[in-house]
């Protein structure tokens, strides 16, 4: 196993361009929001921040202002063991603005953006390889959650809408990987944390499941938040 070199072959960011988010500040992103029904009611909605957990590694989708010191050299996505860390959010996003209303349940199938809250940047993944294990790099891109094509994945369920209680997988646009960990372990500065990566094959290691988070549920007339 290949493992980076210096400080574990990461260097801190310079700054980052989004607010940290509070756990009140969580709550008020449903504002507007109501109740759904029917089959959509455990449905990912569009406009949601949450946590994804891979499966097999009981780890969470992760990023924070470090970047990766080869490769892309761009912000870098981990998994991590622990639940309440706050860099683990994601925001549930359209391919392009206005394609994914907030609100509508997100379908099997459909074209998503994931964008990190913390730091703006949207989850992404090129030609580099990864750090660890050789596979193809998956990092954190963008300002302010406009990136590039690259940002761009498909949510793969065998249902009609990606369900809170189903595993799913995340297969990339771009290059037609999988994100996926498979259990490599970073040293200083992140120790413990998990490489995330990509990889042509679907299997037991790129299922991701909704854990913590916000859900805004589509409604007229109503508003209610829902934390899982």
């Amino acid at each position: 196993m290949r493992r980076p070199s210096g400080r574990g072959g990461f260097r801190p960011l310079a700054s980052r361009s989004w607010p940290l988010l509070s756990p009140l500040s969580l709550l008020l992103l449903v504002c507007g929001s109501g109740l759904a029904t029917g089959a959509e009611e455990g449905a990912v909605t569009c406009g949601s921040v949450l946590k994804l957990l891979n499966t097999r590694h009981n780890v969470r989708l992760h990023s924070h202002e470090v970047k990766y010191g080869s490769g892309s050299g761009q912000q870098s996505v981990t998994g991590v063991e622990v639940s309440d860390d706050a860099n683990s959010y994601w925001r549930i996003r359209g391919k392009t603005d206005g394609s994914c209303q907030r609100g509508t349940p997100v379908k099997c199938g459909q074209t998503v953006r994931l964008t990190h809250v913390n730091t703006g940047k949207n989850l992404h993944t090129h030609h580099f390889p990864s750090p660890l294990s050789n596979n193809q790099e998956v990092s954190a891109f963008g300002d302010d959650g406009e990136g590039d094509d690259l940002d761009v994945w498909t949510v793969q369920c065998s249902g009609t809408y990606w369900e809170r209680d189903d595993a799913v997988r995340f297969k990339h646009i771009g290059t037609d990987v999988f994100l996926t960990v498979t259990g490599e372990q970073y040293g200083h500065p992140i120790r413990g944390q998990r490489e995330v990566h990509g990889i042509h094959s679907p299997n037991h290691h790129n299922y991701w499941k909704a854990m913590e988070g916000v859900f805004i549920k589509p409604s007229l007339d109503s508003t209610k938040h829902d934390e899982l």
